[in-house]
């Protein structure tokens, strides 16, 4: 396929996040000064969290390029990805994914579908994203049900909140990929418009472009394990072999992707804040892998039936208007006030060859509003108030969930108290929410109230201790009450259950930072207890071939860890050596029936760094167990051992904007398979991998 070179006048200056956690020439001295905004109103240092939560920055973001917000985190400590294809990928945090993993646009959710089944795309352009916050654990309190399992927060700075140096900045992105003969361009700026009086008018403008094929891998898009199962049914069941059917090798079909976007927007800066809006639209055409599409054909004694089977890819379409603002003027007992509002028109078309299957519409809007308090004494708090509504329709063959109308209120507050080296944090929600499915005649309504309670202390300069102990409640979503239909995505006939009732967790997590001169650490620990956890298990029967899996609520503990230690080891020829290595892991289960589905195995990354103020060398080495503790219908999936390299060029040293990159992912060309996924045994992750981007800054 022809590629052509498109910069588009704009795209975000942090240009998609890294290989490797740790800041291009950046030890983990500076990542400690980096502030947390995301996990409750009252901002805190990232080394002064009692929560776990961690920062990437724009320099954090500079050298990986992936095509979903999902595959752009999944190296993160505690971090995996649903991976339906490189085009649609969410977030998994601590093995929890789902309605329960609340993925925001600088504080306002992505207001898309992309919670409702793992082949719908989040509608948040990893291309544009400056900055992105990780909350691991529930921010339940801040943010709703919705966000009972963690938080991805991404800002693209599209409303300005401050007046660049010089009157305007911007950067551009090129690159091009060898596994998919991709193509793909980013670029934005600021830039100052006017001053009227202590008041600078701010005007910001970003575009983006993606243009890919069919990714390439390294054998059958079948697993082993799953071409012997089908083999074994067939020779149970007396069937022929299939010897003229052509698998999949060497890549894997219906993966191609195009996408593009751009956004607009402005603020007024002043002394005491700002105000401002955006306006945003994106659109992409992507293939849905592994899933088939059947249709019978009848011959002249129409009894005749065939299986064909047509390529399913989603057409998709965001519209978008955002409002923020910040005041920074005392009034009353209020030092600080925030808004934040959007605005979006969802719509996707699930197309069956040239045919329209389904289609599915969300409208919807969400605001949020938050109150910093004046400091008495040691005491400082925080309050706000949050409204979502939701209209969400599927109209077609696979409209597994009959429309419905979400509206949600919730009120929260915190309070803090510091002295000496201690810190204590208490907090509450409560949130009241409607769901109503008019067509078939059933509305649901929920009360929940979830609080939390915390303690932090550095015993000494060097170390933070946190523990944070929290009881939360999740109203179940629309899908998990109402669903009734086949759902080709995840090859099952999903059945709601409108009698559900709350989801109640409660547990601990701790957390503990360290920085003994040059070596930093953090450690973060979580024992969560469920009743009446929802989950999407199967029942054992079908319905037309595909296997019924019911939304059920069974008791579950999920308890894990995540750990990460940087290292600043040597310098040598003018070039700094860091290391970074890290572990995490997560055990859920049933209390009565066994093991939760598709939990993330052990996972370890090692990594290696040289930095210079014109050349950087980084390596990297992922290594992810077996995963066997399955749960019914499941099966194992073999552990992978991914390297992957990287060198920059900056011409001009570190000053300059100016950057050559040449990446290689997966360089020995392993085999991979996420245990997250639907799609594991259909469609591993992409082979080996060559990326040479270009980036600019000015």
């Amino acid at each position: 396929m022809k590629k052509k070179l498109l910069l588009s006048g704009a795209a975000a200056l942090g240009l998609c996040a890294p290989q490797f956690a740790y800041a291009q020439g950046e030890s983990h001295e500076h990542a400690d000064d980096e502030i947390i905004v995301t996990g409750t109103p009252i901002a805190h240092p990232e080394h002064e969290s009692i929560i776990a939560a961690d920062v990437l920055t724009k320099e954090e973001l500079a050298s990986r390029g992936e095509a979903s917000i999902g595959e752009l985190l999944r190296r993160e400590p505690g971090v995996s990805s649903t991976f339906f294809g490189p085009a649609a990928s969410r977030p998994i945090i601590r093995g929890l994914g789902g309605d329960r993993i609340s993925v925001l646009d600088a504080g306002i959710g992505s207001i898309d579908a992309s919670s409702v089944s793992d082949d719908h795309a989040v509608a948040v352009e990893p291309a544009t994203a400056e900055r992105i916050e990780i909350v691991r654990g529930a921010a339940t309190l801040y943010y709703g049900s919705s966000a009972a399992g963690g938080v991805v927060n991404v800002f693209d700075g599209r409303i300005p909140d401050n007046v660049p140096e010089g009157g305007v900045d911007g950067a551009l992105r090129t690159s091009l990929s060898s596994v998919n003969d991709a193509v793909e361009a980013a670029g934005g700026f600021d830039a100052l418009v006017g001053k009227f009086g202590d008041t600078s008018f701010v005007f910001h403008g970003e575009g983006y472009y993606r243009d890919a094929d069919d990714y390439e891998i390294p054998g059958f898009a079948e697993s082993e394990r799953l071409r012997a199962a089908e083999e074994a049914e067939e020779d149970h069941e007396g069937e022929e072999d299939h010897e003229g059917e052509e698998e999949a090798f060497g890549a894997v079909p219906n993966t191609a992707i195009t996408a593009k976007g751009g956004a607009v927007g402005g603020s007024l800066i002043f002394p005491d804040g700002f105000i401002g809006v955006s306006a945003k639209i994106s659109r992409s055409l992507y293939g849905v892998p592994g899933h088939h599409h059947h249709e019978e054909e009848e011959g002249e004694d129409h009894d005749h039936e065939e299986e064909g089977e047509e390529s399913v890819s989603i057409d998709l379409e965001q519209e978008r208007y955002d409002l923020m603002g910040e005041l920074n003027k005392p009034f009353l007992f209020i030092d600080t006030t925030k808004i934040r509002f959007g605005y979006a028109d969802y719509t996707h078309q699930e197309l069956e060859g040239a045919d329209i299957g389904t289609t599915f519409n969300n409208t919807g809007y969400e605001g949020r509003i938050e109150f910093l308090e004046k400091e008495f004494g040691n005491f400082r708090g925080a309050s706000g108030f949050q409204y979502k509504h939701r209209n969400f329709e599927a109209i077609g063959d696979e409209a597994f969930t009959p429309p419905n109308i979400t509206d949600q209120f919730g009120v929260f507050t915190v309070r803090e108290y510091e002295t000496g080296n201690w810190h204590a944090q208490v907090a509450g929600r409560y949130e009241h929410t409607d769901i109503e499915a008019e067509s078939v005649g059933l509305s649901r309504s929920f009360d929940a109230y979830s609080v939390s309670a915390g303690a932090g202390v550095e015993p000494t300069d060097n170390l933070f201790l946190g523990v944070n102990l929290l009881r939360t409640q999740r109203a179940p979503a629309p899908e998990e009450l109402f669903s009734d239909g086949a759902h080709l995505a995840t090859n099952a006939y999903e059945l709601g259950d409108p009698t559900l009732g709350k989801e109640t967790s409660r547990g601990v997590e701790t957390t503990l930072h360290g920085e003994y001169g040059r070596l930093g650490f953090t450690v973060n620990g979580f024992y969560t207890d469920y009743k009446d956890f929802v989950a999407l298990i199967p029942n054992g029967d079908d319905v037309d071939g595909l296997p019924v899996f019911e939304f059920v609520a069974h008791d579950a503990v999920f308890k894990g860890f995540e750990a990460q230690a940087d290292a600043d080891l040597f310098s040598a020829a003018g070039f700094d050596v860091l290391a970074r290595a890290q572990i995490d892991y997560v055990r859920a289960k049933f209390k009565d029936t066994g093991d939760v589905p598709r939990i993330p195995p052990l996972r370890t990354i090692l990594g290696l760094e040289a930095t210079s103020s014109h050349f950087d060398l980084r390596g990297e080495v992922e290594i992810a167990a077996e995963q066997d503790r399955i749960a019914d219908y499941e099966l194992p999936t073999d552990g992978y051992t991914l390297v992957n390299l990287a060198a920059t060029w900056r011409p001009g040293g570190e000053d300059h904007g100016l950057s050559v990159q040449l990446r290689a992912d997966n360089v020995t060309n392993e085999e991979a398979r996420l245990h997250t996924s639907f799609l594991k045994d259909v469609a591993p992750l992409p082979g080996r991998n060559l990326k040479l981007t270009l980036r600019g800054e000015f």
